[in-house]
């Protein structure tokens, strides 16, 4: 695999993002609070004019919104026809894939595994590649699954 990878740190964990799927990233600004949205919804924020729903990752894992520092930027995707900023602890590197995703190893715990596609190595070390729609979706489709 020679795709290229935003790397970045969610909840102390290494995380891989297929660069093809970021558009960019921002440095957070003011975000707008969204009434009647899950906790792991922070708001709105603007890009260019463009309205980006804020997604903080940690919460959407399910772990706990204070305990890991904060990067002021945010990774931007879109996901079904939808943008969104991403908050991440933070952004580390680009990095190509240096082989074919693998299943994720046990250990993890749910949160890794609904949301991990599978586990790449990099040429700075292993991260989990993150599929981007389970993320989004949050914590409450764990319950919903079962």
């Amino acid at each position: 695999m020679n795709d290229l990878l935003v790397m970045a740190q969610i909840a102390g964990r290494r995380c891989a993002f297929r660069a093809h799927d970021v558009s960019s990233v921002i440095e957070i600004g003011h975000i707008a609070p969204a009434p009647r949205t899950p906790p792991f919804i922070a708001g709105i924020t603007a890009m260019r004019s463009q309205a980006l729903t804020v997604i903080d990752c940690r919460l959407a894992l399910g772990f706990d919104a204070e305990a890991f520092a904060l990067d002021e930027r945010a990774i931007v995707v879109a996901v079904d026809g939808h943008s969104y900023a991403l908050i991440i602890d933070m952004i580390e590197d680009i990095a190509s894939g240096l082989a074919e995703p693998e299943s994720v190893p046990g250990g993890f715990g749910g949160e890794w595994t609904r949301v991990a596609s599978g586990m790449i190595e990099t040429r700075i070390g292993p991260a989990l590649l993150i599929d981007l729609p389970a993320l989004i979706a949050g914590p409450e489709t764990i319950g919903a699954a079962a």
